[in-house]
């Protein structure tokens, strides 16, 4: 185990920055990951995952037939404006709490204490098959336009199941291998991928349209109303709401990276707040542009590639050979993805098994002497993601509950410590948040616009998307979150009751200074009864 009782002024073991070693010694852990992230590579590594614009480009279809482009700009812009709320709360908990554990260390701090334990076990839960299903839905959603190319250059291959489920595991190789072997170049692969990924989406959306010869009318984009979801018009226009809600996500990346960023109270904040407005911006001037170049919406939504946003730029270039090579952009974006979120992952897990979370957790949690990684934590998120994606050889429905968990996991973590925090303010017993990033009087409002949305985000993720509902169409979100909450109860009675830790947090930290700051972190766990 890496807890530890004293605080230090010694250097961490791997002559990072000092103060935030004694930041980490004092909330019980002893330093064991390389630190080595600056701001603009974990800006770049947490656009990697949200990359909203990417993220998109897999959904239009879904969008269109359900409610119409106009539900999806205006919702676009309403989830942008409330996930900002979300991030901003994020923000000053990561900065006061900078630890990998997350959204359940910040449950733990935040919770009436007499509800911190079990909550926390919960949060983490969520928050790590949330994690875990995102890294097989991402493989999945790459495995498709890998293959959806390969269709489009030879029109005679017949995509499978079982082919997408293959280039899926080697994704997942690929993902898995970087993080164990080549773990110090994370860094600066991140910053390489945030230039790439903000040169993609500008050279993908101004030479679709500029390539394509006749565009929709103002009114398709932004007054449009279409419902082929057989469902009535407000369902309709919930189903719509989905694509929003999932592809403005996973912002929560840089809190579980801040063991390995050289400030991170100071830049994990910022991090955070900056992956969602990129992600917000290029979003939406994402969706305009496809809006007005999608003009054949049956043949987008029924491309023999699986993927329809390789059609439309294929309408739009009319060159195989050019398509290829915008998609294969995006490609990069999502191959990389794949390789952050099994970062993220894998921390948010080791740093469970830590705090005696999981079974096994003494060999999760061990970090390899060389290579400076929770190896074990890594082979674990590779195996999970790999049976996951298992399931769509046998079943397409199937994989849509992977797809559930993983949206209902985030959400529901994301709510949970902000909602906790709510509930110890207005009980009379209110947590002061004194790192760096401070909101001052705008954290209770913004809290409470980021837990009333992540509240409605989690309660629609388990609404119909089709009608009339069947077993091939069903929403399993519902099945999702009891599976996830039995596991948790099961392992809490099991195992978690007894075992399970959580930070040192009832002793402040004063007196150390942060970084480029001149602020003092003390009492950042002050409590009053």
């Amino acid at each position: 185990m890496s807890r530890t009782d004293s605080i230090t002024s010694d250097h961490g073991p791997f002559g990072t920055n000092i103060n935030e070693d004694v930041a980490l010694e004092q909330f019980g852990y002893q330093q064991e990951l390389h630190r080595s992230f600056t701001l603009v590579g974990m800006i770049g590594f947490a656009f990697s995952i949200v990359t909203c614009w990417s993220a998109l480009s897999g959904t239009l279809i879904v969008g269109i037939v359900s409610g119409g482009p106009a539900v999806i700009v205006y919702s676009w812009i309403a989830v942008s404006i409330a996930s900002m709320a979300v991030a901003f709360s994020f923000a000053e908990m990561c900065s006061a709490y900078p630890l990998a554990g997350g959204q359940y260390s910040w449950v733990a701090a935040l919770a009436p204490k007499r509800w911190a334990r079990g909550t926390s076990w919960v949060a983490g839960w969520f928050m790590m098959i949330g994690l875990i299903a995102n890294g097989a839905v991402n493989n999945f959603i790459g495995a498709n336009f890998i293959l959806g190319l390969a269709n489009l250059a030879n029109p005679s291959y017949t995509i499978e199941r079982w082919h997408t489920t293959l280039v899926a595991y080697l994704i997942i190789f690929m993902a898995g291998g970087i993080n164990i072997f080549a773990p110090k170049i994370l860094n600066r692969l991140s910053q390489g991928l945030l230039i790439w990924n903000v040169l993609s989406f500008l050279v993908i959306t101004i030479t679709m349209v500029a390539t394509k010869k006749d565009y929709q009318a103002p009114a398709f984009v932004f007054k449009e109303f279409r419902n082929d979801t057989g469902l009535s018009a407000p369902l309709g226009v919930i189903a719509g709401l989905l694509q929003s809600f999932y592809s403005l996500c996973c912002y929560d990346g840089p809190a579980h990276m801040t063991e390995e960023m050289q400030n991170a109270s100071r830049d994990a904040p910022k991090a955070i707040i900056a992956a969602v407005g990129l992600g917000s911006i290029t979003g939406f001037m994402f969706l305009i542009a496809a809006f007005f170049c999608i003009t054949d919406i049956d043949r987008v939504a029924n491309s023999p590639t699986g993927v329809p946003f390789i059609e439309i730029l294929y309408d739009s270039t009319g060159s195989v050979a050019a398509t290829c090579v915008l998609s294969s952009m995006i490609i990069v974006i999502l191959l990389f993805c794949a390789n952050s979120i099994m970062a993220e992952a894998s921390r948010a897990l080791w740093a469970f098994a830590r705090d005696q979370g999981l079974p096994a957790s003494k060999t999760i949690s061990k970090v390899h002497n060389k290579l400076q990684v929770p190896v074990a934590a890594i082979l674990i998120c590779m195996l999970i993601q790999a049976l996951l994606n298992s399931i769509y050889i046998g079943t397409y429905t199937g994989f849509n509950t992977v797809i559930s968990i993983a949206a209902e996991g985030f959400y529901v973590s994301y709510a949970m410590p902000l909602i906790s925090r709510l509930i110890s303010h207005f009980t009379g017993a209110p947590v002061r948040l004194d790192g760096p990033f401070k909101l001052g009087r705008w954290g209770v409002p913004l809290n409470i616009i980021g837990a009333a949305y992540l509240v409605f985000a989690s309660v629609t993720f388990n609404f119909p998307s089709a009608g009339p509902v069947d077993s091939q169409n069903m929403n399993y979100c519902s099945v999702a979150v009891v599976i996830v909450m039995l596991i948790s109860l099961i392992t809490w009675i099991t195992n978690g009751r007894e075992r399970f830790t959580m930070p040192s947090l009832d002793n402040p930290i004063t007196g150390v200074e942060l970084p480029n700051t001149h602020k003092q972190m003390g009492d950042i766990t002050d409590k009053s009864s």
